[in-house]
């Protein structure tokens, strides 16, 4: 096993209604979330989908930069 494959074995993984409970929001909006193409990407896996932390982290950064940027403009 190659070394981002070890990585990606030792991450985390998160449910919609984890990520819905991290971004206090509704499932449903994680949902609708991810059928508009916004928020964090998810991995079909079976019948749910799944988060990665990496993911969740990144989609944190994204939020944050939008919210310096909407700052800098005020």
């Amino acid at each position: 096993m190659d070394a981002p494959a070890r990585v990606q074995a030792l991450e985390r993984f998160y449910t919609t209604d984890d990520v819905a409970e991290r971004y206090r929001t509704a499932a449903g909006t994680v949902r609708y979330w991810r059928h508009i193409g916004f928020g964090p990407k998810g991995v079909k896996v079976g019948r749910r989908y799944l988060y990665s932390e990496t993911e969740l982290r990144r989609f944190d950064a994204e939020l944050a930069a939008k919210v310096q940027a909407a700052l800098e403009t005020a």
